[in-house]
Order: structure tokens, then C-alpha cells, then sequence
């Protein structure tokens, strides 16, 4: 080898180049799917203006942005009857309010969505759309109609631009162990459930999980959270290639880590991008947050776990037949995501994913994946499944079960 072919700058030209030819395969190869989804406006936006100028009894409402503790001062201040009075009025705005009272958040989010359905009612008759503009509206009217079914505990809801939600599973205002789901690219309103291939999609994941942590230890009282509240990139291309919308989610995880009520346990399982949002978020999020697993991880944007400046323990899986191996494990100029979490420089505790399938089989009941995924969300370590087959990412931790 010549200095002239170890030389840095041909080596940053020949980073650029991997990553350009990927992408064009990516996108050649339909792994992009550039699906624009426009919603109704910023029915947001219009929330919090409104919210800024309300009162209630006289008082001054709280500034959304306000830490957890002080939302939550404010809300046990003036009583039940006035929350729920804030609810039905701004269901947007007390929905999505990080610091409300669990059960609050979900009336004010039924709420939402009851008044977000009609919308869409009206626009599927709306002869000012376009055909696919009425056949959308459908899509979403439908949507929410699921999401208003009994029993469902949605945390938070804005129909804005492609919607973001998030989803309960369990008693959160009790639980001892909580889970939250992180996932990956093209997640919004529309994505979020699924009837075939149930378990690409956050319900379906955190069903699957929630149902497996239960089996796994039916004394330990578990939740589990789909969390779609972020904006994901669409599709598998440039967007997906950089961290910008993994820096806002990011913020949003760390708010909602910060928020959950009680003393539980926190583990995040972030899934494809998801473990960029991961990455992003480690270094700021809550002591309660003992563990972070990443399943088909693009990389986390760091080059070790060291970087990533976490307490948390950091596991990775990957099936043997997932794409994601193949996109270029490094960051040059803002594209990519840095090392490999999988290779054993990165310093995770490697898992099997003996079972899973392709990139989005990880939570597919009866797998070795999930059952791993299960036994750290319940803090059970001494039965987890090593990469390696033998007990290497077992090593240090000691007891059982931490609850």
C-alpha cells in the first residue's frame, strides 16, 4: 500500500463513495419509499395559541415547555374537577403535557381524537381534496375510530403533519418496570397498528413485548410504552442518513423519561433509527434508566458506548438476514451513524436474535429475540441469550432479577 492510498483525504472520498452507491441501492431497490402524507394542518400549533391566552380560575396557565415537577404542582393545585375542565377544553395541549397526571392525559387524548375523527369525516366529503387527498382522510378517520376503542390508554396524540402518538400497555402510575418501545423509520399515525405483519408496527411490538414481560415474571408489574411521538424520517434515504431528526426526538425522549411517574425502572428498546434517537438521547437521559437494548441498529451515532456517556447498560442484537448490515457503519460530514454497536469494539453486550427475521422480525412472538428483549425489561439477566452462545454478554452482573 502507497501513502498516497492511506492518505486521509482518499479515505474520506472513498467513505463519501460508499455511502452515495448504498443510497442509490436504496433507493433502487425500493428499500426508500417516499410516501409524502400531508394531515390537516398544524391543529397544534392552534392548541398551544390557545392554551397561551386561557385561564382557569382566574390563574395563568403553565408554559407547556415547564419541567414535569412543575406541571405537575400545577395540576394537583387546582383540583380534580378544574384538570378535567382543562382537558375537555385544550385536549392537545394537556394530552401531550409531560407532568399531567397519567390518567388526565388519557381523557384529554380520547378527547382529541374524538374531535380530530370528525375532522377527517368532514374532509373525506370534502369536494376541494383530490381523490387521494378524501381516500386519506378515510385512512386516518379509521385510525383514530381504532384508537378510540375501549380500554386503549393513549399517552399522547397531535394529528399534525403525519401524527404522532403513543400508547400504553399495563399500569404506568404503578408499574415497577417500564418499557418504552423507540422505532424506526416511517412511523407516524397511520403506522402505528397494524392487522398483517402486526408486529413491524409500535402496538404490535409493545403488545408482543408486554405479553412476553408478563411471562416472564408474573409477579413483577410491568407497562409498556409504544412511543411514536417524534417525527421519523420516511423512508430509507438521506433523511434516515442524518441525525437532525434524531436530535429532536431525542429531546422528546429524554422529556417523557423525565416525566414518567413513580420510582420504576426504565428500560428503552429502540428499534432500526430508533437507536439513533437512542444514541442521541443517551448521554441526557434520567438515572432511572438502567438499560438500553438496540435491535437492527444503524449505529447510535458514537463509536463506542463509552461516548455515549450513559450508566445505562447497552445491549445490541441483529438477525443474520437483516439489510441494515449492509449500509456503511461510519459518519462522515453529518451522513451515517458511527460504529457498528455489533462489533466488539463498540462495547455492547451482544444478544441473539436467534428466531427473528429480516429487519423488523425482532418482537415476533416464540423468537430467542424477543425473549431476550423480555428478560431485560423485567431486569432478569441470568437467562439471556449471548451472540456468542456462551455467556459473554452476562458477564458482571449479578442476581437474577433487579426490580
Amino acid at each position: 500500500m502507497t501513502a498516497f492510498d492511506s492518505s486521509p483525504t482518499l479515505n474520506v472520498w472513498r467513505a463519501l463513495l460508499a455511502l452515495a452507491v448504498v443510497f442509490v441501492l436504496l433507493a433502487t431497490t425500493g428499500w426508500t419509499a417516499v410516501r409524502h402524507q400531508r394531515g390537516p394542518g398544524e391543529p397544534g400549533q392552534a392548541a398551544l395559541a390557545a392554551w397561551e391566552h386561557a385561564r382557569i380560575g382566574g390563574r395563568e396557565l403553565p408554559d407547556p415547555g415547564s419541567p414535569a415537577g412543575r406541571l405537575s404542582d400545577f395540576f394537583a393545585s387546582i383540583g380534580a374537577a378544574r384538570a378535567a375542565s382543562l382537558a375537555d377544553r385544550h385536549p392537545l395541549v394537556v394530552g401531550n403535557l409531560n407532568g399531567a397526571p397519567v390518567t388526565l392525559r388519557y381523557r384529554a387524548n380520547r378527547v382529541a381524537l374524538t374531535q380530530a375523527r370528525q375532522v377527517e369525516r368532514w374532509r373525506m366529503h370534502d369536494s376541494r381534496l383530490s381523490a387521494d387527498g378524501r381516500y386519506e382522510a378515510g385512512r386516518r378517520m379509521h385510525r383514530y375510530e381504532s384508537l378510540l376503542s375501549a380500554g386503549r390508554q393513549i399517552l399522547a396524540f397531535d394529528p399534525s403533519g403525519k401524527g404522532r402518538v403513543a400508547e400504553v400497555f399495563g399500569d404506568l402510575d404503578r408499574a415497577q418496570r417500564v418499557s418504552v418501545i423507540v422505532p424506526g423509520v416511517d412511523t407516524n399515525v397511520l403506522t402505528f397498528e397494524k392487522t398483517r405483519r402486526k408486529y413491524t408496527a409500535p402496538v404490535g411490538m409493545a403488545q408482543s413485548l408486554y405479553s412476553a414481560e408478563r411471562a416472564a415474571a408474573p409477579r413483577v408489574r410491568t407497562a409498556v410504552i409504544a412511543w411514536a411521538d417524534y417525527t421519523s424520517p420516511t423512508g430509507i434515504g438521506l433523511e434516515a442518513s442524518t441525525g437532525r431528526l434524531a436530535a429532536s426526538g431525542a429531546d422528546r425522549l429524554v422529556a417523557l423519561t423525565g416525566a414518567l411517574p413513580g420510582d420504576a425502572r426504565v428500560t428503552l428498546f429502540c428499534h432500526s433509527y430508533g437507536s439513533v434517537v437512542c444514541g442521541v438521547a443517551a448521554r441526557e437521559l434520567p438515572g432511572r434508566v438502567g438499560d438500553m437494548a438496540v435491535a437492527g441498529s444503524p449505529g447510535m451515532r458514537a463509536e463506542t458506548t463509552t461516548q455515549l456517556a450513559t450508566n445505562a447498560r447497552v445491549w445490541a442484537m441483529r438477525d443474520r438476514d437483516d439489510w441494515i448490515q449492509d449500509v456503511p457503519y461510519l459518519e462522515v460530514g453529518g451522513l451515517g451513524h458511527g460504529a457498528d454497536p455489533m462489533t466488539p469494539d463498540f462495547g455492547a453486550r451482544l444478544l441473539s436474535a436467534a428466531g427473528a427475521t429480516g429487519h423488523t422480525g425482532y418482537f415476533e412472538p416464540g423468537t430467542e429475540s424477543l425473549s431476550n428483549l423480555a428478560e431485560i425489561g423485567v431486569g432478569s439477566y441470568l437467562t439471556l441469550s449471548c451472540a456468542d452462545g456462551e455467556s459473554a454478554c452476562r458477564s458482571g452482573i449479578y442476581g437474577a432479577r433487579e426490580v
